[in-house]
Order: structure tokens, then C-alpha cells, then sequence
């Protein structure tokens, strides 16, 4: 969990000198942050064995993305560098959000926060490099958000577990216990 802790901190830390960083810096560390959530709960569902966990990511990856590409292709609002009219949503804010939506519901809060930062610095970034509005990423998000949290169930290994009475040849009694880990 410190290793990931780290890695994700790490991706932070050319934000945290933003005077310093041109617009395009920073649009170039939301471009390669925005998939550190969904990277980290994919290695952590192939870690734990977690082949379920590993599709509700998938599935809400892929619902956020082709509600936010219906959305940029219906709406048409430019961005607020002119670049193109496909500002709204923000698909890095959404994609991002909904890869910590699964690392949160599915593995808990020692997972969910240090992705809620990354993704949280996606969102600012994208505004900060003139990509989006604050709108624009909001809306990302909450999209990223609905469809993590549509799509992911919380993750409860099974073990099952039996306890029955046991009664020995010799008369004795006594308790069975067994547990799949």
C-alpha cells in the first residue's frame, strides 16, 4: 500500500511547483495521470484474484467514457483554448474519477484517497492548461463518479466458512471448524 501511496504522491509532484510548469507541462501530467486509478485498481484486482472487481472496473470505465464522448459529440462546447468544440465533459476528469470510485467502493478508503488526489489534480490541471472549465470537469466527474459507483460493488472475499457439532467414536463431542482462505 506505501509503494502505491508513493507512486500516486509522485505523479503529484509536478503540479505542486505550478509557477514553475508551463500550461503544456501540466496538460502533459493530466494526459498520463488520468489513468493512474484505473491502473492501480486493475493491479489491485489481479493482485487480490479479484476477477470481478476487475470487470465493474472495466464496465465503469468504459460507461464513463462513452457517456462523456455522447456528451462532447451532442453538446459541441468549445474549449477555452479553441482548440476544437469537445470541452464538456472532461473525459480525463471523468475516466480518472471513475477509477477512484472503484478503488474506494470496492477496496475502501485506504485506496479511495490517494486516488481522489490524483484524480482531483487531473481535474485542476485540465482547467489549469485552458482544456476545460470548471464545468466542464465537474461534470467529468460526477459522470466518473455515477458510473464508478453504478458499476462496482464492495469487494467481500469469500471464505467459507463451516462450523458443525462432532461427535468422536469414543463418545466424546466437539466442534468442527474450517475456513477457505
Amino acid at each position: 500500500m506505501n509503494r502505491i501511496l508513493i507512486l500516486l504522491l509522485a505523479m503529484l509532484l509536478p503540479g505542486l511547483q505550478v509557477m514553475a510548469q508551463s500550461r503544456k507541462t501540466i496538460e502533459t501530467t493530466t494526459d498520463i495521470a488520468m489513468f493512474a486509478p484505473a491502473l492501480v485498481g486493475a493491479g489491485v484486482a489481479l493482485s487480490k484474484g479479484d476477477y470481478k472487481g476487475l470487470l465493474q472496473l472495466g464496465e465503469s470505465l468504459v460507461a464513463s467514457v462513452a457517456v462523456s464522448y455522447a456528451l462532447k459529440y451532442t453538446v459541441k462546447k468549445e474549449r477555452p483554448d479553441g482548440s476544437d468544440r469537445h470541452s464538456f465533459p472532461s473525459n480525463h476528469s471523468g475516466f480518472s474519477f471513475a477509477g477512484a470510485t472503484f478503488l474506494q467502493k470496492r477496496y475502501g478508503w485506504k485506496w479511495g484517497v490517494p486516488a481522489y488526489i490524483v484524480s482531483g489534480y487531473v481535474a485542476w490541471g485540465r482547467v489549469y492548461s485552458r482544456k476545460h472549465d470548471a464545468w466542464d470537469v465537474i461534470a467529468g466527474a460526477a459522470i466518473g463518479v455515477g458510473c464508478g459507483l453504478l458499476f462496482t460493488t464492495k469487494y467481500a472475499k469469500k471464505h467459507d466458512i463451516a462450523l458443525s457439532p462432532v461427535v468422536g467414536s469414543d463418545g466424546s463431542c466437539g466442534i468442527y471448524f474450517s475456513m477457505k482462505l
